[in-house]
């Protein structure tokens, strides 16, 4: 342990684009007891909605500038891009840079919140530091699969994993039984519960169409988008009024965007981009809808629950234990059919959309933020004293 007697944690992590893990980043540094943990940050780009938003304690370290920060010149844009990605190419080969000149210390633990953030962690020229990894997917997942022998081989070089659901923790032992496994917990998100309620009180401009069914997430071809665009279109040819609000930003954007107009839902289905507080906007539509191909446990599904609003939910990753099948919510699979029966019984079952209402009432009680804050604690007091 550090001389100060203060256990020193550095969490690395690529950039701080709006999503469900930096939001459970943001949410160890702002709760982590600071009498017991020093935190820093090393982003490999100061990049994204949230990278300004580190509590005051936390200091942030990072190794090439953001998009935010570059030329609006398209040429210039360009070659600053590619003098970015040699950097970074430079310093994953050469890691001993970064803890030499940019972080310029040892750290008793080193965390990297997603598989991603693995090789940074491991490859780390403090011999000595404890490495933690975070696990949010699901292993089996076709797409996932060009990325699995790298996990794979990463795994075992853990000093402890953190699961973010139990599915996802069962799916990879039972998918790799024989894998030397590190010590490992599974520990859910943690909700701030209030923060969510007050800030979900923001004034934002009225919805001029009803009624509306919104989204929060990023805009990836797994967050099945696409599939509920065709839900929604075939919706309004039978007649059932109502638009769709997609809050958020990604690389799937212009496909997205092209299929809109392709199917000339330009009006009724809205793509709003990032919003910093997504909240309010959740609250004020009359449904919240999750179309998602794989989740671990959805933050964002927490958050529209939180705010008691009846929501639809593919059953992948732990959603089937965060929301009741046609009680607290309703589970679907993940195919457009089943997103258009949802929608218009949504739609047109008023008696269903009240009783979910009424038993969201008393959601708070799923959601215990201090034990999970006293459990991730543990684990890195445990680790420091082995």
């Amino acid at each position: 342990m550090s001389e100060n007697k203060k256990i020193k944690v550095l969490f690395r992590h690529r950039s701080m684009e709006m999503g469900g893990v930096e939001k459970v980043m943001l949410s160890l540094l702002n709760n982590l007891d600071t009498e017991k943990f020093e935190m820093t940050v090393c982003l490999n780009l100061n990049q994204g909605e949230l990278r300004d938003q580190f509590p005051s304690h936390v200091r942030k370290v990072y190794l090439t500038q953001g998009k935010e920060d570059f030329s609006k010149n398209t040429f210039l844009k360009k070659i600053q891009l590619f003098q970015r990605k040699t950097k970074l190419e430079k310093l994953r080969k050469n890691p001993q840079i970064i803890d030499r000149e940019y972080l310029k210390q040892d750290f008793d633990i080193e965390i990297g919140m997603t598989y991603n953030d693995f090789e940074s962690v491991l490859n780390s020229s403090n011999k000595n530091s404890k490495k933690v990894g975070w696990f949010h997917s699901e292993i089996d997942l076709p797409k996932l699969q060009p990325l699995v022998p790298k996990i794979l081989e990463h795994f075992p070089q853990f000093d402890h994993m953190i699961y973010c659901s139990e599915k996802i923790r069962k799916i990879m032992h039972d998918t790799y039984h024989k894998l030397n496994y590190p010590d490992e917990n599974v520990i859910i998100n943690a909700i701030p519960i209030e923060e969510i309620r007050k800030k979900s009180e923001a004034k934002i401009p009225e919805f001029t169409q009803n009624p509306v069914f919104v989204s929060v997430g990023r805009l990836h071809t797994r967050k099945g988008y696409h599939k509920l665009m065709e839900a929604h279109q075939q919706l309004l040819k039978d007649g059932f009024d109502h638009s769709v609000m997609i809050i958020g930003d990604g690389e799937e954007l212009p496909n997205l965007l092209a299929q809109q107009k392709k199917l000339g839902l330009e009006k009724t289905f809205i793509f709003a981009g990032n919003k910093m507080n997504p909240y309010p906007y959740i609250k004020n539509a009359d449904f919240f809808i999750m179309p998602s191909e794989s989740e671990a446990w959805p933050l964002v599904l927490a958050e529209a629950l939180i705010l008691q609003k009846p929501t639809i939910a593919t059953d992948t990753g732990d959603v089937a234990t965060m929301m009741q099948h046609r009680e607290t919510g309703y589970l679907i699979q993940y195919s457009t059919e089943e997103m258009y029966a949802a929608m218009k019984e949504f739609l047109t079952n008023k008696d269903l959309v009240q009783k979910i209402q009424f038993n969201l009432k008393t959601i708070d009680k799923n959601f215990d933020n201090h034990k999970i804050f006293m459990a991730v604690e543990e684990i890195l007091l445990n680790l420091v004293k082995k």
